[in-house]
């Protein structure tokens, strides 16, 4: 096993990329604690886990509240000993909640909202576990950004900002963290076949028009994105830091 008797904690673990990359870590030796504000989803993604014969825990909260972040970093740290892994993935695009619209027209109330879920949950996180991994001088943080954060999406204001800020953040980390043998990178999916994927291709005619901008002509599997995350934490991904990592069929390529 790759991770075996590691401990990992992973955000928006409870549905696609998240739900994908807890199982993989868990079925890897890590001993997973996840998070996500769906608790219905959440405990469903535990019980499955468990049930394989491996190690997880659910913990429900929103990745806005700080205070319930500090808690529950606080609570694995206690439990385990140690924080090995942080996989930054919680997320939200756009649909019933946050309207998209090109900043000219943006509701503010939209712009706070997807800034504060994509990039504060990304910033709180960070904030309680790196302290962690310096006093045991070892670990990794995965970053989930976008290829929109590296080509744009026109009209997405506020999440090309949070995710193009993700990518910042990645770069000034890995710098600054390396000199207590901590590693963050970052992934910068495209298209990924999860519920959140699917709320856009649900559209007519928006799915073909997507595809022709992959050159894999494909959406990519959360499975692939959780196999990348799974390198990105070994011990084989050991010499890479600052990484910025699309995965996204070739789209940026082009």
């Amino acid at each position: 096993m790759i991770l075996k008797d590691k401990v990992a904690i992973v955000t928006g673990g409870a549905s696609g990329q998240g739900r994908a990359t807890s199982k993989l870590l868990a079925q890897e030796g890590a001993k997973v604690v996840f998070a996500d504000v769906n608790e219905a989803n959440g405990k469903a993604v535990e019980q499955e886990i468990r049930e394989a014969g491996y190690e997880a825990r659910f913990v429900c909260l929103d990745v806005t509240d700080e205070a319930a972040v500090q808690a529950m970093v606080k609570g694995v740290e206690e439990q385990y000993g140690r924080i090995d892994v942080l996989f930054n993935n919680a997320g939200i695009g756009y649909g019933a909640k946050y309207k998209m619209a090109p900043v000219h027209e943006a509701d503010t109330r939209d712009w706070k909202g997807v800034l504060d879920i994509n990039l504060n949950g990304v910033f709180y996180f960070s904030k309680y576990v790196l302290p962690v991994m310096i006093r045991q001088r070892s670990g990794s943080v995965i970053n989930n950004a976008s290829s929109a954060g590296l080509m744009g999406q026109p009209g997405a204001d506020a999440y090309t900002a949070s995710k193009g800020a993700i990518i910042s953040l990645t770069r000034s980390w890995a710098v600054l963290y390396a000199q207590y043998n901590i590693r963050v990178n970052c992934i910068c999916p495209g298209g990924i076949d999860t519920p959140m994927m699917q709320v856009l291709t649900a559209q007519p005619g928006v799915y073909e028009q997507f595809i022709r901008g992959v050159p894999l002509r494909r959406l990519g599997c959360p499975q692939e994105i959780a196999h990348t995350v799974l390198f990105l934490a070994s011990e084989g991904a050991g010499y890479i830091t600052g990484a910025i990592i699309p995965v996204d069929g070739g789209m940026v390529a082009q």
